[in-house]
Formats: structure tokens, sequence, C-alpha cells
């Protein structure tokens, strides 16, 4: 897909803070670029520790869901979670500091397909005839308002912690720990369940008299959740995320051990892309279409053995849905395509037969080719329709649903994602409405590729690119730093890999310097452009090997390549253009900025 390449010009004294930190002036411009400006926030992104992480006891609540649990301490606490990553690592943390504590628990979880997201009747139920003595939810429940109404009526001290947007208004619970509530004074509004549930733990540790350092326990299960949620990688979560991965790579948890063995990524230095697309997937892949029982069966056991037979299966099970994702995938893009759908600003599919734990990531994968808002829903049974929706930066997609509220039997969510439940008969209507109300321009739909530094790859080092790492964990809020050239020969290229989706090439630039470059996306772009531009021949030209008359602008990200105990740099290709006239890439988007800085 085409991309409006936009160069980052956020002044600031490069050099300086290079200095001061040791490290080169194009990482110092790079963290510039990602608003990081003061010394404080400087300071906290690249060595904040634990230390930075605000008080949880300025959370509104928090003292009085503390006191719940210290006064029901000899009881046994009753843990509504739910069935993603970020719900089942929000009771673990939850469950784990509660036997530090001394408090019992048990994790109870909705049935994704019979029942649902969230607290539900039968958990409350389930909890009474336990004996809880309180019911408390993590990830979910800031919109239960009637089954939080009902647990109180049964007896239960209902505490709510959650992360998601409030509709119009709280549930009645005893306690309601959630950083989006407008009486809510945390700083940091970014944190997961998972983040919350931490937080809490922290906040009864300290009342308890247990050390604080006794939570960084906790942390590798902060990690995993904050990534796989994809939450944004910036403050408090970056902070977590960072403590947690180096406690990942040493884990005691004997379940993530064997998880990480069967992947292939025992003794390795583990990054945030690895929970990204291979960890986060397997615990969410057992909550989507099978049991979560299995996810939470993996991360209590102890034997090693087990744990590895536990581990397979949830592999095993992440395999299946893909390949269920892959179908479905084809059947909506051949719908959106066919039914005319793509004129519209907001799309709207209907998939019947699509298992519903996949629906929000086929709204994903749309989302990434159209650059459009797009939800996607499947038949429940009784005439009702399930949904899950995934957004743009310029279209906030839960302030749309709730112009629509009306036509809903229950949904939640934030501005980048949403998951909902409607009758089937009122899906025109939704459909009307939320394009009618969505106010997108054309230019809303064309993603933006920030490029931070138009640097020559006559500069790529590998000090460079070990200097870059400071800037990680990479990932949402906080990207791998882009950068640019224009006016690159392709000098040979092949595409690679068992289904052709690699391209190798080796590119020269003006200077007359060659580097290797690997690019994984949208391989049959890059060729309808150099087909479009200079024609077929030359395309064939290019993978032949032979000289030809194609001149493109590369966007990439430096790296080293190890292969057959060789180390040489490439560069992995971010985007391409053809760039017709000799100017510094700043010309070419001046007139985007102003656009951009007048919104």
């Amino acid at each position: 897909m085409k991309k409006r390449w936009i160069l980052q010009t956020k002044p600031g004294d490069f050099r300086g803070i290079a200095e001061r930190y040791g490290i080169s002036p194009v990482t110092a411009r790079c963290m510039v670029n990602r608003g990081i400006c003061g010394e404080e926030e400087m300071d906290t992104y690249l060595k904040g520790g634990l230390e930075k992480l605000h008080s949880p006891w300025l959370f509104a609540d928090m003292d009085q869901a503390v006191q719940i649990i210290m006064e029901h301490k000899t009881g046994c606490g009753a843990i509504a979670s739910d069935f993603d990553c970020d719900g089942i690592f929000s009771a673990y943390i939850l469950k784990k500091g509660f036997e530090t504590c001394g408090i019992e628990s048990q994790i109870f979880t909705p049935d994704r397909i019979e029942e649902g997201y969230g607290l539900n009747r039968r958990i409350v139920d389930e909890a009474v005839a336990e004996k809880a003595a309180f019911l408390i939810t993590c990830d979910n429940g800031i919109a239960a308002l009637e089954e939080v109404r009902y647990a109180r009526e049964q007896g239960l001290s209902v505490i709510v912690t959650d992360h998601h947007e409030v509709q119009k208004e709280l549930p009645e619970a005893d306690a309601v720990v959630d950083p989006k509530r407008e009486d809510c004074f945390y700083p940091f509004k970014g944190l997961c369940g998972a983040g919350v549930a931490f937080q809490l733990i922290s906040a009864l540790y300290e009342k308890m008299g247990i050390s604080l350092e006794k939570r960084e326990e906790l942390l590798e299960y902060v990690a995993i959740a904050t990534v796989a949620d994809v939450m944004e990688l910036q403050g408090e979560n970056r902070v977590l995320v960072k403590a947690g991965l180096r406690k990942l790579v040493g884990t005691r948890n004997v379940g993530l051990r064997a998880l990480l063995d069967v992947q292939g990524l025992s003794g390795r230095d583990i990054k945030a892309y690895h929970i990204g697309f291979v960890l986060g997937p397997c615990f969410n892949a057992a909550g989507r279409i099978n049991t979560v029982e299995k996810a939470f069966a993996l991360l209590k056991e102890t034997d090693s053995g087990k744990a590895l037979e536990l581990a397979e299966e949830l592999k095993e099970i992440n395999e299946t849905r893909k390949q269920m994702t892959e179908e479905a995938t084809r059947e909506a893009f051949e719908l959106l395509e066919q039914g005319g759908k793509t004129e519209k600003s907001v799309y709207i599919l209907h998939l019947p037969g699509c298992h519903e734990s996949l629906v929000g990531i086929v709204a994903g994968r749309i989302k990434e080719v159209y650059h459009h808002p797009v939800i996607v829903f499947t038949s429940v049974g009784e005439g009702l329709v399930k949904g899950s929706g995934r957004s743009i930066e310029s279209y906030h997609m839960f302030e749309g649903l709730m112009a629509c509220s009306d036509l809903m039997v229950r949904f939640g969510g934030h501005r980048m994602a949403a998951g909902m439940t409607l009758r089937l008969e009122d899906l025109p209507e939704l459909e009307r409405r939320l394009n009618e109300n969505a106010q997108l321009r054309t230019e809303d739909f064309l993603p933006v590729l920030d490029i931070d530094v138009p640097l020559p790859v006559g500069h790529v080092s590998e000090k460079l690119i070990a200097d870059l790492e400071v800037l990680e964990p990479f990932g949402c809020g906080n990207p791998k730093p882009v950068f640019a050239e224009q006016h690159f020969r392709i000098l040979r290229a092949a595409r690679r890999g068992k289904r052709a989706n690699v391209l190798t090439m080796k590119v020269a630039n003006e200077a007359g310097t060659t580097i290797d470059a690997i690019c994984f996306d949208d391989i049959d772009g890059f060729e309808k452009l150099v087909c479009q531009e200079w024609g077929a021949e030359e395309l064939e030209r290019l993978y032949a090997g032979k000289e030809n008359a194609v001149d493109l602008g590369l966007a990439y990200y430096p790296s080293v390549n190890e292969y057959g105990g060789f180390r040489t740099l490439q560069i992995v290709v971010t985007d391409f253009c053809r760039i017709r006239r000799k100017t510094d890439i700043a010309a070419l988007d001046a007139e985007e900025k102003e656009k951009r800085a007048g919104r």
C-alpha cells in the first residue's frame, strides 16, 4: 500500500544529548522524534526502573480495594478473569500475589462461545458456591453493571480492576480501580489489565509489609500481557516491559521455560517482537479456539516433562488458529472486494461461519491492507451477531460506537479497537450510521510512514546498530527507527521463502555504496510499482541480475545478518517509492507536514 513519507523535524540539541547519555546523535534524534524531550523523560526512557512507577495509591478506590482484601484475607477470593492474553496474565498476577500474602483464591473464566466476554452470573454463582468472600475482576468488569449488581446481591464484596473505557456509568462495586475513570488521578492512563493488577498487588504488599522487591517476580507476566494486548510502549508500560523482558530470559516459571523451548527461544535474547508474534499468540489461541484452562495449566505446571507436553499443545492450537484465520481472511477480502464496500469509510463485514474468536484478527488484517476502520461480525445464534473492530489513528472507534449504543446488546473497547454484540437486523443501520458520522477524509486512508533520519547507507555500521538498541523495546507507541535514502539501483533481486514472500536484494546508492537488503512486506506492491513506472521488462532484468532502469527510494532499518558463522550488514526495507526529482526527502512532505500541524 502506498504510504505518505514524512520526515520528522522535531528540534533538539542532538549532539548535547548524545554526549550526556553516551549515544550517537542519530539515536538521540530518534528519541526526540518519539516525544522524549525533557531530561527527566530521557532518564526514564533510557534508564528508568521500577522506581519510576507512580504510587498505586493514586488510583481511585485503591484504598477501598486493598481494605476489602485485607478484611477477607482469611477467606477465599474469586478472580473473575477473561480468555485473552491480558485476562490470563492479569488473573495469574493476582493469584500469585495473593499466594504471597497468604490469601487463597480461585480463577473463574467465561466460556468464549457460550457466554462471551467478561463477568457473568454463572461465574458469580460458582464463586458463591465455593464460599468466596470477595470477587475481583481483572481486564473486565467496567461494563458489567448488571453482573456486579447481582454479585453484591449474593453477598459478595466486589472489586473491579480494569483498563477499558468507562461507558455511561461505573458499576456499583465496592471498589472500581480503572485509570480511565474521570475521577482517577493516577497519571499514567495506558496500563493494560495486567498493569493495573500489578499495581494493586504492589499496594497490597506495601500494606502487608511485604518487600516491594517481591513484586519483581510478577514482571514477566506484565510484560507478556502489555505487548500481547498491543499497549503503547511508552511511560510506565516501557518501564514494565523492559524489566519484564529481562526477567523472562531467566524465568523460573516452568511452563514459560517450556514454551520458550518448544518455540526455539531458549537461551536467546527475548524481544517484544517474540512476545507479540510467538509467545502471546499461543496464550491467545488457547482462549480463542480451545479452552483458556490450557493456558493456566501451563503457567501453574511445576513438572518440566508435563510442561513441555502442554507447551507443545498450545503451539499446535496456535497453528490451527493460524490456518483458520487464513481461510476466514480470504473469505473477508472476497466479500469486501465483490460487495463494493471499499467505497465506504468504515468497513462492516458479516462472515456467518467465521469462528467468533477470529473476527478481530481478520479485521486487523483488512485494516492493514486498506487502512480503513473495520468491524467484522459473525453469527452467534438467536438472531445475534458478534463483532470485533480495529481502527486507524484518525478514527475513534469507541466514540463512534457510543453514538450507536442504542443498537448494542453489549459493547466495549477504546480508540483503536472494540468488541460488540447486536441483533443481525440492526447491522445495516449500524453500517449506515457509522459511515454517515465518520467524517473521514481521503488522506486519512493513506497510512503515514514517519522517517526519523535521511541516512545514507554508508553510515550504517555495527556500532550504530548496537547504539540503536537502547531505544528498545520496540512496538506500539515506540516503533523501530526508520531511515531513508533516495535513488538506489537494484543490482540483483530474488523472491525467497516457501510462499515466495521474502524479497532479497543487493542495492547501491548514488555514492556507490552497496549493501544487502531484505523486504518482508508487500512484495507484490514492489513488483507492481516497478512495472507501472519502468515496465515489466525492467522487472525481469532486475530479477535476472542485469543492469536495469529501476531507481527507488528506500525506507529501512539497519541490522546484522548472521549466517554460516559470518556477520554482514543489511537493511530491512520498510517501504519503497519512486522519487522523481533530486531533492531532499524533507521537501517531499512539506505540504503534508503543514496539513498535520493544522489538523
